[in-house]
């Protein structure tokens, strides 16, 4: 997949296969657009192609509402990659592009500087001033400009249409497992090992605080949560506590990774904690020997779940 940033700097394309978004997360509702976008690039002899944009659009026109997103860029561009895309432009959104209508959006962006001439777009998508476009004026653009358009319909699982909303919701529900489902792959926080207090040392669970390297990064509920722990290429089956530390009388949000079975030197490496279950909230122990009670309890749970993946 070869990344261009920045419209001016992409290379018109003969036969683009396109679509266009800002696909937080890249979930399965994603996928079956992209999967779309690859398939008939294919048929056509084609390159597919995906718009999206940096920042997100609701934090530029939005800035006073806090908005928690499901990946950061360099997440969006890992997650992709794995599609079979040809080619992911990210172009900077800012106040003025936001008010491009839609008739020089599709005119100038997609036909004159990417070269569309197959669109393919997610159920009720809008774009432009405004939200203005949709899938009719895109049917009423395409005779005149040369491309043909294409609408996927809603995704179900379960009867339940996937959107980032609903992701979003089930992490905020501490539900790993359903979001999980959702996105088709295991959610991650990324970021460095900092040093923390050590206090996992002295009851034999060291841990890795992860300070998160991407500020709008939506983090699930606070509890403990197993899961995997991504090292320079190595995989680690590890345990997490996200949110503070009653029983050490500490409020402070915290992302701390035990790896089970191993002990490693993490401090300055940049990691990612891939979540797959929630195991229990959070709890105040009247002392340490209580809390190390209860992590072995986890451990042993964490193990057990982990080994079924």
């Amino acid at each position: 997949m070869k990344v261009t940033y920045g419209l001016e700097n992409f290379q018109t394309l003969s036969c683009a296969v396109a679509t266009t978004g800002t696909f937080d997360g890249v979930h399965l509702g994603h996928r079956k657009i992209l999967n779309q976008l690859v398939t008939k690039a294919r048929e056509v002899d084609g390159e597919s192609v995906l718009l999206t944009f940096s920042p997100h659009p609701r934090l530029v026109l939005q800035p006073d509402v806090e908005l928690q997103l499901l990946s950061s860029e360099k997440e969006k561009i890992a997650l992709l990659e794995k599609t079979g895309l040809d080619h992911l432009i990210i172009h900077p959104f800012t106040k003025e592009f936001s008010r491009t209508q839609s008739l020089d959006f599709v005119r100038e962006y997609l036909v004159n500087t990417i070269g569309v001439k197959h669109l393919v777009i997610g159920y009720d998508h809008h774009f432009g001033r405004n939200r203005e476009g949709s899938f009719e004026h895109l049917k009423e653009f395409g005779p005149i400009y040369g491309f043909e358009v294409e609408e996927i319909t809603a995704l179900d699982i379960d009867q339940v249409n996937v959107s980032s909303t609903k992701i979003r919701n089930a992490l905020g529900a501490g539900n790993v497992e359903l979001a999980n489902n959702y996105l088709g792959s295991n959610y991650s926080v990324s970021g460095k090992v900092v040093k923390g207090d050590q206090i996992g040392r002295t009851i034999g669970f060291p841990t890795a605080n992860i300070e998160c390297d991407f500020s709008h990064k939506l983090l699930p509920t606070d509890g403990v949560y197993a899961g995997r722990l991504h090292v320079n290429g190595e995989l680690y089956d590890a345990m997490a506590n996200l949110g503070a530390r009653p029983t050490v009388k500490s409020a402070q949000r915290k992302l701390e990774v035990h790896c089970i079975g191993i002990e490693i030197e993490l401090y300055g490496a940049n990691v990612r904690f891939e979540l797959t279950h929630h195991l229990r909230a959070i709890q105040e122990f009247d002392n340490l020997e209580g809390l190390k009670n209860q992590l072995a309890t986890d451990k042993a749970k964490a193990t057990a779940l982990l080994a079924q993946k």
